[in-house]
């Protein structure tokens, strides 16, 4: 999909919980974002030329020698990077700092208190609510890094290497519990990665349905469609695109509601004109 805009963000899931969410908090800002298993490789980056790359949380822990990693070639891109929570401690790990098991470990509010100005805290007060969820924290500083934001019970819980525009947050910006999150991950998209902000669902629906035009030509095609979101939106595309090319088939996986299948059919012929 990287077709659709010119520049986009890679979200590298490491397991979280949350990591739809970041996706969906950075297409709130207006910048198209992708997520990836933690170990896409690393020539596939260098291809897409993502603007900006985030390492999610995870349920693992970085001390373990089984947990989830990736190169660090790829803070070497020259691309910057966000890692939250897991994804912070890796980036830690890394750069030769050291994470350990917290005595005190943190799940739910917290106060941040910022340490150092920093572009990604720009218009933010000295201190406010964030949301933590970890049992582990940094313990020692990665080489290169610095502290820009610590709480009662994380001395290290935020961290830049201002040269290379590497950041790691402890809390998770992305949920609604950081009451100033959705400004953080804004600030370091448009600050510090330069994103444009020129990413709208109506541009991804102009460039999907340009997209699907050159792919089919003057072909037909034919859509499996079971009433649910994804193949719903996937034949709406197809029949705004090619019309009367578009053939539909229903498919009734048993999960339905009584007498839902029936509503469905009679919906998307009526409602949506669909060759059904």
């Amino acid at each position: 999909m990287k077709a659709v805009t010119k520049e986009y963000v890679a979200i590298l899931d490491f397991g979280s919980q949350y990591t739809q969410l970041i996706a969906r908090r950075v297409r709130e800002c207006k910048i198209y974002s992708e997520i990836f298993p933690y170990n896409v490789s690393l020539k596939k980056i260098i291809a897409d030329k993502p603007k900006a790359i985030i390492l999610s949380g995870g349920p693992a822990t970085v001390t373990s020698s089984k947990s989830p990693t990736i190169s660090k070639q790829i803070f070497e891109l020259g691309i910057p990077v966000l890692g939250i929570c897991y994804g912070m401690q890796l980036m830690a790990k890394l750069f030769d700092g050291k994470v350990k098991r917290s005595p005190n470990c943190e799940y739910g509010n917290a106060k941040l208190n910022i340490a150092k100005s920093d572009k990604i805290f720009s218009g933010l007060s000295k201190s406010f609510t964030v949301w933590m969820s970890h049992g582990y924290h940094v313990l020692k500083m990665p080489k290169g890094f610095e502290k820009i934001a610590h709480t009662t019970n994380s001395p290290i819980a935020a961290i830049r290497h201002k040269e290379q525009k590497l950041y790691g947050v402890q809390f998770h910006p992305e949920v609604v519990h950081t009451p100033q999150g959705l400004k953080i991950i804004d600030n370091f998209l448009k600050k510090i990665c330069g994103c444009s902000a020129s990413w709208t669902i109506s541009s991804f629906i102009k460039n999907s349905i340009k997209d699907i035009r050159e792919e089919v030509g003057n072909d037909r095609v034919i859509c499996a469609l079971s009433g649910g979101v994804d193949s719903f939106v996937l034949a709406i595309l197809l029949h705004k695109a090619i019309g009367k090319r578009l053939s539909c088939v229903f498919v009734d996986n048993g999960l339905l509601r009584k007498n839902e299948a029936q509503q469905i059919v009679k919906k998307f012929k009526q409602q949506y004109k669909l060759n059904l």
